[in-house]
């Protein structure tokens, strides 16, 4: 772990020290080379025990998959790695608590076509994809992510674009999967277009961790095309300040050269990012890459993912640790996708003491207490401007 967390660090070639700086920086090449099975990982580092037996059943579940980039970011000496435990599996994904559940937000009840899912009234999001560049093991959509799990991906564009014409209430798309940026330029496109062709969506959106597990793909090709349909906006989803690399620094300042605002959502992880100085390091090294913390989510109930869970409370310590501490912008929304389909539902800490009909009293990020007078729903005096 490099002592530093704001540093930004490329660590190319790594494992792979015979590799050209031309492929290694061919997003198709990293590809190809992705670890997928046992014999790869154990020919770059020893697993411990329950790594070994997480990855010999991980075809049963969520796929391993982890980029020669991505994968350069793990401390192999250390089996408590941040990065590590993010996209290695282990044995503790087959031990599965009451809580947990194959959908945790409910998203298969709110779809009204194949690959739509259509929960709250103005926005829908659209599943592009069930592949991606790596695997999260923390993934809330594992049950047809990777096609290792119990569910058949499948969408249906044209059926999709048809629901999209019939319902004007609908101004925002979100583009995920899966990941939208493993399309090829030209598919990617194709559905951006079509989209765009819809008079009433007013902006689109992506959703993808490629920045991070394969900064290679966002070439300046790919920026320009994507500047071609704005007003466009693009999540990432960063857990841990060394995730963020010279070439991911790289690839998001492409994106936001190419005027698409960034926002990161990350999901708070027992052992990655559950402690104060690893959160502050991560929001102020996001802002660094012109990437606003958007969404600090509590870790959905997904199967086999209790050794990834961390208390609410703590979420929200980390929270309160962050306001007054640091800039506003690097202060995200603390949220739950509330189990079966409620939605994204803000957690904060308690900064209101006490509220009547006349006043309220709130304490600031030092413990103070003031006091404000609330409206009383009389008209000011008027200042003679009418």
């Amino acid at each position: 772990m490099h002592k530093n967390l704001k540093a930004f660090v490329s660590h190319a070639p790594g494992c792979w020290p015979d590799v050209d700086a031309t492929q290694w920086n061919d997003w198709r090449w990293q590809l190809k080379n992705r670890i997928t099975t046992l014999a790869q990982l154990e020919a770059l580092m020893e697993l411990t025990p329950q790594e070994r037996a997480g990855t010999i059943l991980s075809g049963s579940k969520l796929a391993l998959g982890i980029t020669p980039h991505f994968f350069n970011l793990i401390d192999r000496n250390d089996p408590r790695c941040p990065i590590r435990r993010q996209v290695i599996p282990r044995l503790e994904e087959t031990r599965i608590s009451p809580a947990e559940m194959a959908d945790p937000c409910g998203e298969d009840a709110d779809m009204p076509v194949p690959g739509l899912v259509h929960r709250y009234p103005d926005r829908v999001l659209l599943l592009v994809t069930d592949r991606c560049a790596s695997y999260c093991r923390y993934c809330t959509r594992s049950r047809v992510v990777s096609g290792a799990g119990e569910q058949e991906w499948h969408v249906d564009f044209e059926q999709a674009f048809r629901y999209l014409e019939e319902h004007t209430e609908v101004r925002d798309v979100l583009l995920s999967g899966g990941d939208p940026l493993l399309l090829s330029d030209d598919r990617l496109e194709s559905i951006l277009k079509r989209l765009r062709s819809i008079e009433h969506l007013e902006f689109l959106r992506i959703g993808s961790r490629v920045p991070l597990f394969l900064p290679q793909r966002v070439t300046p090709e790919l920026c320009r095309m994507l500047q071609r349909y704005h007003p466009l906006w693009m999540s990432v989803h960063v857990n841990h300040p060394r995730e963020l690399t010279v070439e991911s620094r790289d690839a998001l300042g492409r994106l936001a050269d190419h005027g698409i605002p960034l926002g990161n959502q990350s999901v708070l992880l027992a052992g990655v990012n559950d402690d104060l100085e690893t959160m502050k390091a991560l929001v102020q090294k996001l802002l660094m890459c012109r990437v606003r913390p958007y969404y600090l989510y509590q870790l959905d109930l997904i199967l086999g993912s209790s050794h990834l869970q961390v208390p609410v409370s703590k979420g929200i310590e980390i929270i309160e640790g962050l306001r007054g501490h640091t800039s506003g912008y690097a202060i995200p929304q603390y949220v739950i996708d509330a189990p079966g389909g409620g939605g994204k539902v803000p957690i904060n800490p308690d900064y209101q003491i006490y509220r009547d009909s006349e006043k309220l009293i709130i304490r600031n990020y030092e413990g103070r207490t003031f006091e404000y007078p609330e409206k009383t729903g009389e008209r000011a005096p008027c200042c003679g401007c009418h």
